[in-house]
């Protein structure tokens, strides 16, 4: 069994924390840490502020998070590694070629499904990024 999740995207201020939290929610009350960094990482800073508004909408709150690097000593301490487009798994594999076998699409069961980047986009983008997350992380759930 999988007791702890990475997600990983990019800046670490859309995507890969709204899964954090949206995976958070899913699971509450199973044994598994659930946490997030970026491959550019905008470190320090805080959720992307439409990010954060579609995730309240849905019950969500992501106040506490800010933005982290992706480290060797991450990819080392998760089982899984979950990511938003083909190019982070290539991208995460080369940098971590130890993370081969435990990284997958988010989208995987989605029929490898990627999630777009919505930063800098519509509101409507970012509704679009969050239903394909909350959709992608329901699917998950039962390998989890």
């Amino acid at each position: 069994m999988f007791d702890s999740i990475l997600v990983v995207c990019a800046g670490n201020i859309c995507r890969s924390p709204t899964a954090e939290y949206v995976l958070k929610s899913k699971l509450a009350g199973k044994s598994i840490k659930v946490s997030s960094a970026g491959l550019t990482a905008l470190e320090g800073k805080p959720a992307d502020a439409t990010a954060k508004q579609i995730a309240a909408v849905h019950g969500i709150t992501m106040d506490e998070h800010q933005g982290r690097q992706l480290t060797a000593s991450l990819v080392a301490q998760n089982s899984v590694i979950l990511v938003m487009e083909h190019r982070h798994l290539t991208d995460l594999c080369s940098r971590y070629p130890e993370a081969r076998g435990k990284t997958f699409l988010l989208g995987k069961w989605l029929g490898d499904k990627e999630v777009p980047d919505p930063y800098r986009q519509s509101l409507e983008a970012f509704q679009h990024v969050y239903a394909l997350i909350d959709s992608a992380c329901s699917a998950w759930q039962k390998y989890l």
